[in-house]
């Protein structure tokens, strides 16, 4: 993981005229990197005020699962005296999914301090913190649909290393196992399922690419006359997904 200080004299490099294969030579940063860092909508500056440079997530697994919770049922928004809140909405229905969550960020960030606030149907996970910022730098204005979500480098490489917690974060926020049935010869069979919905071409894709390099089979399925829904179904990869992912509780 590259810390907030590197990424801004990286960019200051650019904004001296130079090219990205020489600061990329230099500086033995990937130029994917630097490009995805280029191309932020606001700069790292500007988005991060506060003390500089960034730890590094504590525990980088965990990192993964929050990730995914974070992309599917999270939001970040800056406190009055400066520092950031983090909450991932997690219905009342999964008290083990809450616990799961307030777990997983205190493991990232052990210092920071973790509270429920309860809303009608739904418990908001909470954290203040002056790093949210920068451990999620897909935060911006606006919904997540409206606007380019892109891994960093360094988060690439964290879901590269613990793909199926990414995973399970992605589907414990905007997922289910269901199970379905249908009728063949009279009978009716059941067979599970699951699901991920989300309405961001860019979060269904960071699922379904981590899904293919773990080797699981997916279809999308539309809603409506919208490819909102990545689907799970075959027998063998719907038993890869209860290995390593499993319904919420």
């Amino acid at each position: 993981m590259y810390d907030i200080a590197t990424r801004m004299r990286t960019l200051d490099l650019l904004s001296d005229g130079r090219s990205l294969n020489s600061v990329s030579k230099e500086t033995g940063i990937s130029r994917a990197a630097i490009r995805a860092w280029r191309s932020r909508l606001e700069p790292l500056p500007r988005l991060l005020p506060q003390a500089l440079p960034c730890a590094a997530p504590t525990d980088e697994a965990s990192y993964a699962y929050l990730l995914g919770l974070y992309l599917g049922d999270g939001c970040i928004s800056p406190h009055p005296r400066g520092g950031h809140h983090l909450r991932i909405a997690c219905a009342d229905a999964w008290p083990g999914l809450i616990d799961l969550c307030r777990a997983a960020i205190k493991a990232v960030r052990p210092d920071d301090k973790v509270y429920l606030l309860q809303k009608q149907g739904c418990v908001a996970v909470t954290s203040y913190g002056r790093h949210w910022t920068c451990m999620f730098p897909q935060h911006g204005p606006g919904k997540k649909h409206e606007r380019r979500i892109v891994l960093e480098g360094w988060q690439q490489e964290i879901v590269d290393a613990h793909p199926w917690e990414f995973v399970r974060g992605l589907i414990h926020s905007d997922g289910c196992r269901i199970t379905n049935w249908t009728v063949r010869n009279g009978k009716r069979y059941e067979y599970p399922r699951y699901f991920f919905t989300n309405k961001s071409d860019d979060i269904r894709k960071l699922c379904t690419d981590t899904l293919t390099a773990l080797g699981v089979e997916w279809t999308i399925l539309a809603r409506g006359s919208d490819p909102f829904n990545v689907s799970v179904a075959r027998k063998a990869s719907v038993a890869l997904m209860d290995a390593h992912v499993g319904p919420k509780y």
